[in-house]
């Protein structure tokens, strides 16, 4: 499948608004289709509980009744967060660049999942504060030496929320040609799980201390500090509810507008999107907010010990595959996740009818 829209000097690159207009709703053909194989297939009827619901979502998802998964791609967003100043995090700031090497190497969290489920990572800089330079396999997309720091004022400009966006866009586009059936979003941002509280607790509506978590591993005072850090951030920004790109520009950061892109790309091209935790949680919030159909095409693999991320699954009335109490990000959810989604595709693809096995059905009642 080859990109549409319009083209960008350097990128082939379709424009956010452009991206949005070809996201349409679920194939209802595919998915009855699914549904009916479904109930020809050697069990019980609904035996293989969310397995069965995952073939069909995936077959209105692709639009094809019998999904198949091959091409695997992960996309970790890296960028920094001039918050990070306000001591929100264990962490200094100087970790982000080197997760990035790590990755790179093949030798962080990531890269053991995405080797074992088969996935390719792609590494994107949307704004990590050191100047990484060119490094092999790394995709540079850099919008600034980090995102401002939101308590004295906006995170980033409306443009840059439009360019973030635009990098996971051309980035997922740019990876068709080598063919991708399912795509998974992961992050690496030391501080990032700052603004994604504060998007939370703007969208949702909830209080900022019941969607402010830990991070890192802060200790009680410092989870105080953070909180009221985040509520500072949205008093002096008054973010609009009901605006993404506002919320984004003003306590948001560049690898979270980076994975609504992925994740709006995804929807468009028909191409199922497995988001990690609470920062692809975060980008999946900016997401529906510029497009609520995307909802329809994402599905969390995971339910993060952030205690946002409950408040932002309930919001978008999703139902993660798993809880393994994960918080590490980079992606690692979406790998397993990945892992039950085919494990779905195959199982509705490769399970022999009642028919074809000769097997007696159940007799009717």
């Amino acid at each position: 499948m080859s990109s549409f829209g319009t083209k960008k000097k350097g990128n082939t690159m379709t424009s956010l608004h452009q991206i949005i207009k070809h996201i349409g709703p679920l194939d209802e053909g595919a998915m009855k289709a699914a549904r009916a194989r479904q109930d020809t297939l050697t069990k019980p009827l609904g035996s293989l509980g969310t397995l069965e619901a995952l073939s069909v979502k995936l077959a209105g998802i692709t639009g094809k009744p019998l999904p198949r998964i091959k091409d695997k791609v992960i996309v970790t967003i890296a960028g920094d967060h001039g918050v990070v100043e306000q001591g929100v995090s264990l962490y200094p700031q100087e970790v982000t660049a080197q997760m990035v090497y790590n990755f790179l190497a093949g030798g962080a969290g990531i890269n053991v999942l995405g080797r074992l489920v088969g996935a390719r990572i792609i590494v994107v800089d949307a704004g990590v504060k050191a100047e990484l330079g060119h490094r092999e396999g790394l995709i540079s997309r850099r919008i600034a030496a980090g995102t401002a720091d939101m308590t004295k004022g906006p995170a980033m400009s409306r443009d840059q929320a439009i360019a973030a966006i635009e990098i996971g866009i051309s980035t997922l586009e740019n990876e068709l040609q080598r063919g991708v059936d399912i795509v998974g979003t992961g992050d690496m941002g030391i501080g990032n799980t700052t603004p994604s509280s504060a998007i939370c607790a703007v969208v949702t509506g909830q209080p900022v201390a019941q969607v402010t978590g830990r991070g890192t591993g802060v200790g009680d005072e410092q989870l105080a500090l953070k909180a009221q850090v985040i509520q500072r951030a949205i008093e002096v920004n008054k973010p609009e509810s009901h605006d993404a790109l506002d919320i984004l520009s003003k306590v948001g950061g560049f690898e979270i507008g980076g994975i609504a892109g992925v994740i709006l790309a995804s929807a468009a091209h028909h191409i199922p999107v497995v988001i990690d935790g609470f920062i692809s949680g975060a980008g999946a919030l900016i997401a529906t907010g510029l497009s609520p159909l995307v909802r329809e095409y994402i599905i969390p693999a995971h339910l993060s010990v952030e205690p946002g991320h409950r408040a932002m699954m309930n919001y978008l009335k999703a139902k993660p595959l798993l809880d393994l109490d994960l918080r590490l990000g980079e992606g690692t959810g979406a790998c397993l996740g990945m892992f039950l989604v085919e494990a779905a595709a195959r199982t509705l693809s490769e399970m022999a009818t009642f028919d074809e096995a000769g097997v007696s059905k159940a007799e009717e009642d």
